[in-house]
């Protein structure tokens, strides 16, 4: 049992630490390779996984999904950046909001602390108070979790003025833990220039360089590139970097994440961090590497609609995404997304060849009415349907004003006028001023009706998804909505909201208030998206001895 001399916290001195850096450019890809390598290291470790964000917002909860991609919620109902997707999904664990520390939140506590006087007087200055700040973060989520590895993923790119802080507390690391206790890895780009067919190493040397300025001198440089990493770009880059050639390691370009593994392990990366953390957790990819050759390999095609507004950005909806590879990965089969952008929805010509269809949540009112009328269209002509919070929403005034003749029908957050409010606020959020970290948010319970569609996918009677949204079914409609066949297959345990709707006269049409495509895993895809996946394939969504199984046994064979 060592001591932090920061604070006198307790932690546990055989804690390893791996810091994760990127250079040259944004968007390379650290999310994965640190959801690559805690996969790799996970058989026998608990790993924590820790993301730092340069930028001031607080969370990225009130940013725009073109500006920052998808926000991702966690159980406990923290907003968080979108690679602690690919943790969860990479790692099978269930991350915490304080995990991920952005400039904002450590601004937030800095200014907390001097108005509190917690700094007795002192000039708060950057070094040391906000740098023992972030490592008081690290080292108390260590003293909480008890963990063997932490790896600590620093966003941006070195040289980007919002991470500096976090670079020097790395860099300062070192002396806290002792340098046999944490290990550097830098990310960084190889680009094949067109026409020259040469990889060129001068962006990893003054990425490295920019990093050594900093005080923080790599153990292991991953290299991004369309192709593996030649003999002679590896001896290269070990020469200008001072690393050993071996630890140059491919950072390959793939159609598939969940290669990223495969390749990191056939590059010898578990071994030489093995050796340079003196641990010893040997992956066993057997079964993964199965599921990855499903998706490359699949035995079926199924054309899929996903009726949104921020279609121009893939990444708005990287968790959708990912459970859709999760099914494909179960039932060998190829899953096209038609991107349906519902703004301009003119005619039907989009569910041509279409085996599917999804709504998925969204806020305010551009798109939603072509949205309606895909859902509409949908129940109709009984193409299966998933709808995720919005998606529920918007399946209800359908409904509402198609079945129950109730003209007009809408959510007040479309319309504030509309005589059928059949979607409204939650009452707990009509007083809300603040837009960040208030809405509903995280795992929720919900109370599942036997005999239902969604019983039958989750094969429980209790089942609990997270949320993220402020409006819900409003419950002085609810009985005329059933009268008129919607089936409430789930609903909250104080039975006042709306968890899951079902029409069960319909092949699959299906839709939830809650995110389930945030909980979905490579190796247990999320139930309705299971389910959908299997009747647009053309089959029953569930039946005999595959009810509760991701992989039935026939398809495990």
């Amino acid at each position: 049992m060592g001591v932090n001399i920061l604070k006198g916290i307790p932690i546990q001195m055989p804690t390893k630490y791996i810091s994760v850096t990127g250079g040259v450019l944004s968007g390379l890809g650290k999310g994965i390779a640190v959801a690559s390598i805690g996969h790799l290291l996970s058989s026998k470790l608990k790993i924590i996984p820790i993301k730092c964000d340069g930028y001031l917002n607080v969370d990225p909860g009130t940013m725009n999904p073109f500006e920052h991609g998808e926000v991702f919620v966690l159980d406990d109902g923290g907003e968080v950046d979108m690679d602690f997707g690919h943790y969860e999904r990479f790692l099978g664990v269930t991350c915490k909001s304080r995990w991920n520390l952005t400039m904002g939140k450590v601004f937030n506590m800095v200014r907390k602390k001097e108005r509190k006087g917690d700094y007795l007087g002192k000039t708060v200055q950057y070094i040391p108070h906000v740098t023992d700040l972030i490592k008081n973060h690290i080292f108390e989520i260590v003293q909480e979790e008890n963990p063997d590895l932490v790896i600590i993923e620093i966003g941006g790119t070195v040289g980007d003025i919002e991470n500096e802080l976090f670079l020097e507390a790395m860099r300062q690391m070192k002396e806290d833990v002792g340098r046999d206790n944490i290990i550097y890895i830098h990310l960084t780009y190889v680009p094949v220039p067109y026409g020259v067919n040469e990889q060129k190493s001068k962006p990893t040397q003054q990425s490295v360089n920019l990093l050594k300025q900093r005080g923080i001198f790599p153990d292991i440089i991953i290299g991004r590139c369309p192709d593996f990493l030649t003999k002679e770009i590896k001896d290269k880059i070990s020469n200008f970097c001072d690393v050993n050639s071996d630890a140059v390691i491919t950072g390959l370009d793939v159609d598939d994440i969940y290669e990223m593994p495969i390749i990191f392990e056939q590059e010898g990366l578990p071994e030489i961090i093995h050796k340079k953390l003196n641990i010893y957790s040997p992956p066993d990819l057997r079964k993964w590497k199965k599921l990855v050759d499903n998706i490359r390999n699949p035995d079926r095609q199924i054309t899929v609609a996903m009726c949104g507004k921020y279609t121009r950005l893939a990444d708005s909806y990287a968790s959708i995404i990912e459970s859709f590879n999760h099914c494909s990965a179960h039932l060998s089969c190829k899953i096209d997304l038609k991107w349906v952008e519902t703004t301009d929805l003119k005619d039907t010509s989009f569910l041509d060849g279409v085996d599917g269809l999804v709504v998925p949540g969204g806020f305010g009112s551009r798109g939603t009415e072509g949205k309606i009328e895909a859902i509409r269209l949908a129940r109709e002509r009984d193409i299966p349907f998933l709808g995720l919070c919005l998606g529920l929403q918007l399946a209800v005034i359908e409904f509402a004003r198609n079945l129950c003749n109730l003209t007009g029908a809408n959510s007040t957050e479309m319309d504030p006028d509309t005589p059928h409010p059949v979607i409204d606020i939650l009452p707990e959020q009509k007083k809300v001023a603040e837009k960040g970290g208030t809405m509903r948010l995280g795992a929720y319970p919900a109370t599942i009706t036997e005999g239902t569609l969604v019983h039958a996918l989750y094969c429980s009677t209790e089942v609990s998804e997270r949320h993220r949204h402020r409006y819900e079914v409003n419950p002085d409609y609810h009985l005329i909505l059933q009268e008129k066949g919607m089936v409430f297959s789930g609903i909250s345990p104080d039975r006042r909201l709306v968890e899951f709707i079902e029409l069960p006269q319909l092949r699959f049409f299906a839709a939830t208030q809650a995110h389930p495509e945030l909980k979905s895993r490579m190796e247990n895809p999320a139930p309705l998206f299971y389910g959908f996946v299997k009747a647009c394939l053309g089959r029953e969504p569930v039946n005999g001895s595959e009810k509760g199984l991701p992989l039935s046994q026939e398809e495990e064979k």
